[in-house]
């Protein structure tokens, strides 16, 4: 694993970012299979399309108060 994967994820979790959308880009970024449709909701769909794009940056929006 590169150390990419784990200081984006690392520092998601300090900014507190939604669960969801963290395990959408763990799982985008790692090519893992999407989850079934009624399990997914719209932070995990982010997550996933920023992760597939190795995008580490657009989190902004989820970040929870």
């Amino acid at each position: 694993m590169n150390s990419a994967y784990y200081e984006a994820v690392d520092r998601m979790e300090k900014q507190k970012v939604d669960r969801e959308y963290i395990n959408g880009w763990a799982s985008g970024f790692l090519h893992n299979p999407k989850r079934e449709q009624q399990r997914a909701n719209e932070a995990y769909e982010a997550g996933y399309a920023h992760g597939l794009e190795k995008k580490a940056d657009g989190f902004q929006a989820w970040i929870r108060n």
